[in-house]
């Protein structure tokens, strides 16, 4: 009987313990399933992180034993918020000193350009020249002019690798920035045609050269719908040769500053300053900057207040400044010297009337240019109002001449534009 209950007793211990095995496994089988569905979420989101918008990131972060690094700040894993891309910076000044010849960027060639323009109704306007080489170089609609709604830093870090005026190199970019967004946008085209003419544009640009002497061009220039001049444009005293009208003045701070001074002697009291004038400056470099704050500021450039060179024409709705792309643009398609390869790459550039040229060219339907150098340069003086005795030619180390005079004729023979000679044709 002892013996019966004892096996009894064996067996219900053994069933017992058979039982709480049981029930430990199945809780073994149950955290084990708990951690596989874990670590198949994790899998699956680990495998999708590459479907998810590019301004939200996964960032996994595993607990270390000690509890330190907890995943992120107590969750398993982190939903960044969205960012926005981070603000471009000015680059590093460039500095010219740097490069022996004209540095060459694979965008050397690249150029903003605004709307399409209108399609003009005049038959003989330049626009439709069928010279291949022309049109090939052409882009009617190049950014011409520079204003605050068309700068921004992502222009400046581009424009920075080239030296003034075509672009900032060596500048600091608040320096400008200043300037710039005094600027305002232009509200209209520069010329417009002429209400009851022939529905052309018709403009003359007038250089200062001594081929005008004696040239008796005046009534003929000022027959234009417009008159482009430059520089130290004297008019007073030399009418029958260059006419007396102006619509748009092309200059530098320098240039109308220092003509006062070097043609005083020859009667130049002030730069042209007709009723409704619009004026454009080439800013050449930091000073033209600084005057054009002083200018819209009203303030003083120099101890000088700026808007006193305009004899009170000055407004800042017919003001306009040229792009660094635009001018660019005339140098490397139309006026690439071979100087640029030389040690003084670094100041060449067009003239003050070349630029002048191209702005007619890409305003006007039809050019005449007047007062520039042409194949008998020799006997003339180097300026119209030296016309009391002979002077030559002064070739600036900053300017080809040659290279320009050759262009002029070749436009002329090419009929984009028509240039005057006193000899041949």
């Amino acid at each position: 009987m002892m013996r019966l209950l004892s096996y009894r007793f064996r067996y219900l211990m053994l069933y017992l313990t058979l039982i709480h095995f049981s029930e430990m496994a199945n809780q073994q089988v149950r955290l084990l399933l708990l951690l596989l569905v874990v670590l198949l979420s994790i899998i699956l989101l680990i495998m999708s992180e590459e479907g998810l918008p590019e301004n939200i990131s996964l960032r996994y972060s595993w607990a270390s034993p000690s509890g330190n690094n907890r995943a992120s700040d107590d969750s398993f894993f982190n939903i960044s918020k969205p960012q926005t891309t981070p603000a471009e910076n000015p680059i590093a000044l460039l500095f010219r000193k740097n490069f022996n010849r004209i540095p060459q960027w694979d965008f050397e060639d690249i150029y903003h350009q605004d709307a399409p323009p209108s399609l003009t109704t005049c038959p003989q306007s330049l626009r439709n020249s069928k010279d291949e080489d022309f049109q090939k170089a052409f882009l009617p609609n190049i950014r011409v002019f520079m204003h605050k709604d068309n700068f921004n830093i992502k222009d400046w870090n581009r424009l920075s690798h080239f030296n003034n005026p075509f672009g900032f190199m060596e500048m600091k970019y608040d320096d400008v920035l200043d300037a710039v967004k005094l600027i305002p946008k232009p509200t209209e085209p520069l010329l417009l045609p002429k209400p009851g003419g022939d529905g052309c544009v018709h403009c003359a640009v007038v250089g200062t050269g001594g081929i005008l002497n004696g040239s008796k061009m005046g009534a003929e220039i000022d027959a234009h719908d417009y008159v482009f001049r430059v520089n130290g444009a004297a008019i007073k005293g030399y009418e029958e040769d260059v006419g007396n009208k102006t619509s748009v003045y092309v200059h530098t701070s320098f240039s109308i500053t220092q003509s006062l001074y070097i043609l005083k002697k020859y009667g130049y009291q002030s730069a042209p300053h007709d009723k409704g004038i619009k004026y454009v400056l080439i800013p050449e470099g930091m000073r033209d900057f600084q005057w054009l704050k002083a200018l819209f500021k009203e303030g003083n450039y120099q101890n000088t207040n700026p808007r006193n060179y305009y004899s009170g024409q000055y407004n800042e709705s017919r003001y306009y400044v040229l792009h660094q792309d635009f001018m660019r643009y005339v140098r490397n398609r139309f006026l690439k010297s071979d100087n640029l390869n030389k040690g003084f790459w670094d100041i060449v550039r067009p003239t003050n009337g070349a630029f002048a040229v191209f702005l007619a060219l890409h305003s006007c339907d039809t050019v005449s240019a007047y007062g520039f150098m042409t194949e008998d340069y020799r006997k003339y003086s180097n300026y119209y109002v030296e016309r009391h005795h002979k002077t030559n030619v002064i070739f600036y180390a900053n300017h080809d001449y040659i290279l320009e005079k050759n262009l002029w004729t070749s436009l002329h023979v090419r009929k984009i534009l028509k240039l005057f000679m006193r000899t041949g044709s």
